[in-house]
C-alpha cells in the first residue's frame, strides 16, 4: 500500500546545528529586557525634561502592552493554525498542513504535526490500498468457484469427482489468498515472508495456464463482468525451453504475477488472439526470465513507466475483444509488488507487435544453496 514525502517519520535537522537563536524563552527575556529599558529612557527623558511621572508611566504601559501584543500574536498565531489542522485530522483530512517558517520551539511543533499527518495519511492510504488488493485477488477464485456451485444445482454439471475438484482448488487459492491478507499488511515494512523452493518450471506454469483457462470459461458461463476477462476466444500458449527448466522461488507469488499479467494480456488482445507466456534460464543458477506477450495495441512508450502504478489503466479507453473490460488498476501493481518481494525485476520490453512484460527472477543466494 505506498512511499511518502522526503524524512516521513524522522525528524529534520536543524540547520542552526540544534541551537534556536530565536526560542520562545529567548523572545520573552527580550520583552522584559525591552520594557525595562522603554521604562528607564522615559523615566530619564522625563527628569531631564522634568515631565509628570504619571505621564511617563502611562506612556511606557502603553509601549510595554503594544510590545506584549506584538509578541503575543505572533506566539498564538501558529497555535490557532495548528488548532485548525489538528481538528482536521481528527475528521479524517490528512491533506492540511501546518506552515514551517519558524525557528523555535513551535517550529518543531509545527513540524512534528506535519509528519504525524504525513504518517496518519500513508496509513490511511495503505488501508484503502489493502483492501482493493484483497478485493482484486479474491474476486477470481470466488467468481470460479460459483460457477462451478451453480453449474451443479442448475444441473449443468454433474457433482462429479473431476468437477468437485475443480471446486477443490478454487477452495484451497482462496485459503492461501486469506493468508497473504497479513502480508499485505506488513508489506511497506518488509516484513513479508517468502515461502522459496525448487520447482520444475513447465508443470508449473502449465498448471497456471490450465487454471486462468478453466476460470475464464466458468466466468463466460456466469456472465457476470466482475472484473476479470470473461474470453475464452483468447489462446493462451506455453513456451519453456529447456523443457527440464527449474527456478528457485515462491510459488504463490509468482502465481500472482503470472495471473495477473495474462489476465490483463487477455483483455487487451484482439479477438481470437494468442498470449504467451515465455520461461528461460537466466544468467544465475535457478534463476528465470519470464516474458508474457500479447497482441494487443501495446502501451506508448511514454507510459512505460506508469504501467505498474495503483489504479492505473492505460490509455486505451477500452479493451479489444468482447466480454473484457477496464479491470480495476491493479494487477500490474501486484505483480510488481510480488517480483520486488523476490529482489527481481518487472519491466515493459521492446515488442514488434503488442505488449511484452518481461520478468527477470535472481535465483538462490550462495548460503541458501
Amino acid at each position: 500500500m505506498s512511499g511518502g514525502p522526503a524524512g516521513r517519520g524522522q525528524r529534520k535537522e536543524q540547520p542552526w546545528g540544534g541551537v534556536r537563536p530565536f526560542s520562545i524563552k529567548t523572545k520573552l527575556g527580550a520583552l522584559v529586557v525591552v520594557s525595562v529599558l522603554i521604562t528607564t529612557g522615559l523615566s530619564v527623558i522625563a527628569v531631564h525634561t522634568k515631565t509628570e511621572l504619571r505621564f511617563i508611566t502611562v506612556f511606557s504601559m502603553i509601549a510595554t502592552l503594544l510590545i506584549t501584543q506584538f509578541v503575543a500574536h505572533s506566539l498564538t498565531a501558529p497555535l490557532d493554525d495548528m488548532n485548525a489542522v489538528a481538528r482536521s485530522i481528527s475528521h479524517g483530512d490528512y491533506t492540511r498542513r501546518v506552515r514551517e517558517s519558524r525557528r523555535d520551539e513551535l517550529g518543531d511543533l509545527a513540524q512534528t504535526i506535519n509528519v504525524m499527518a504525513d504518517e496518519l495519511e500513508a496509513q490511511d492510504s495503505q488501508r484503502k490500498e489493502l483492501v482493493a488488493n484483497v478485493s482484486h485477488e479474491l474476486r477470481t477464485p470466488i467468481a470460479g468457484l460459483r460457477a462451478v456451485l451453480e453449474n451443479i444445482v442448475d444441473g449443468v454439471t454433474r457433482a462429479d469427482p473431476e468437477t468437485m475438484r475443480t471446486a477443490l482448488k478454487q477452495t484451497e487459492r482462496l485459503g492461501r489468498l486469506v493468508e497473504t491478507l497479513l502480508d499485505l499488511s506488513r508489506l511497506d515494512n518488509g516484513v513479508v515472508p517468502l515461502k522459496k523452493r525448487r520447482f520444475e518450471v513447465w508443470p508449473y506454469l502449465s498448471g497456471v495456464l490450465k487454471e486462468a483457462n478453466m476460470v475464464a470459461s466458468a466466468r463466460a458461463s456466469m456472465a457476470s463482468g466482475s472484473g476479470s476477462h470473461t474470453r475464452t476466444d483468447v489462446h493462451l500458449h506455453l513456451d519453456v525451453s529447456p523443457p527440464e527448466l527449474v527456478a528457485h522461488a515462491d510459488p504463490e507469488r509468482i502465481h500472482q504475477v503470472v495471473a495477473n499479467l495474462i489476465d490483463n494480456a487477455v483483455k487487451h488482445s484482439p479477438p481470437h488472439g494468442r498470449v504467451t507466456v515465455r520461461a528461460r534460464e537466466g544468467a544465475e543458477p535457478e534463476s528465470l526470465e519470464l516474458e508474457v506477450l500479447d497482441e494487443g495495441p501495446g502501451i506508448p512508450r511514454t507510459e512505460w513507466h506508469r504501467v505498474f502504478e495503483r489504479f492505473n489503466r492505460g490509455s486505451v479507453n477500452r479493451p479489444h475483444g468482447p466480454g473484457s473490460d477496464g479491470g480495476t488498476g491493479l494487477g500490474l501493481a501486484i505483480a510488481r509488488w510480488a517480483v520486488d518481494l523476490h529482489g527481481g525485476r518487472i519491466g515493459v520490453a521492446e515488442s514488434e507487435r503488442g505488449c511484452r512484460i518481461l520478468i527477470t527472477l535472481p535465483g538462490p543466494s550462495p548460503t541458501s544453496r
